[in-house]
């Protein structure tokens, strides 16, 4: 029986603790069919309201197709088993299926950071490249994407290694450098200390910093001193809802 092609769209959702963004994604070009749309994430982030949310950015998109969502958890089969910077309710929760009765469209949902670092391997900085590559996403934490082969393991949650005796998005992360106050220099050796420790356990062929701090990676990066190649992520805000948009489609391909 031939296989049928399905649409080179699908609705891209990218959750967050400050912010929800939607946009219908062009999977073949990996960029944004339509003009990103960003509304701020409830106070408290309870299920019901971030559903909301996510229901408002598919109803106003007019879509009915596949819908893929990044969540900032660890997700197993569509289930929430953490919860970072959400509300802690979202906690044991079919993420999966909550999105799906409201919107009424076939839903995946994974890690945020697993949605950018697979996004940057098709597209972006990470693409055509072998063996380990490794995305960190430094921002109100420090989100990560462990890539083999251009293949994702996923939930790796890098950011919750021990550096200084705290986690180490409590140390390193782009928030942590602004509520300290901390110069790229500062921060930067944090930042070295803590991308020294990951290299030490997985020896990557390639790291790809991401988050908003990337945009100024030319003011950090040639403060680093690793043996790994670096290389900031080049879809930048918009990887979380291509990433999350090539989960769907490839999953609910036939």
């Amino acid at each position: 029986m031939p296989t049928r092609r399905k649409s080179s769209t699908a609705f891209g959702v990218d959750i967050g603790g400050s912010g929800i963004k939607g946009a219908i994604v062009d999977l073949d070009k990996g960029d944004l069919a339509t003009e990103r749309v960003k509304y701020l994430t409830p106070h408290p982030s309870t299920p019901e309201a971030v559903a909301d949310v996510v229901a408002r950015l598919v109803r106003e998109a007019g879509w009915t197709g596949e819908l893929g969502a990044t969540f900032p958890a660890v997700i197993k089969n569509g289930v929430a088993h953490s919860a970072a910077n959400v509300d802690k309710s979202w906690i044991g929760t079919d993420v999966d299926k909550v999105f799906t009765d409201i919107t009424g469209c076939d839903v995946t949902v994974l890690n945020d950071a697993d949605a950018a670092g697979i996004a940057e391997a098709r597209f972006g900085a990470a693409k055509g490249v072998e063996g380990v590559v490794i995305l960190l996403t430094f921002g109100t934490g420090i989100g990560s994407a462990l890539l083999l082969d251009g293949q994702l393991v996923p939930n790796s949650e890098l950011g919750h290694l021990e550096l200084d005796g705290s986690d180490a998005e409590k140390r390193a992360s782009s928030a942590v450098k602004d509520d300290e106050g901390l110069s790229y220099k500062q921060w930067a050796k944090r930042v070295q200390k803590y991308m020294s420790h990951v290299e030490r356990l997985f020896t990557p062929d390639l790291f790809v910093v991401g988050g908003g701090i990337s945009k100024n990676s030319d003011k950090w990066l040639p403060l680093l001193s690793l043996n790994t190649p670096v290389k900031p992520a080049e879809l930048l805000n918009n990887a979380g809802i291509v990433g999350a948009a090539m989960a769907a489609h490839e999953k609910f391909a036939v």
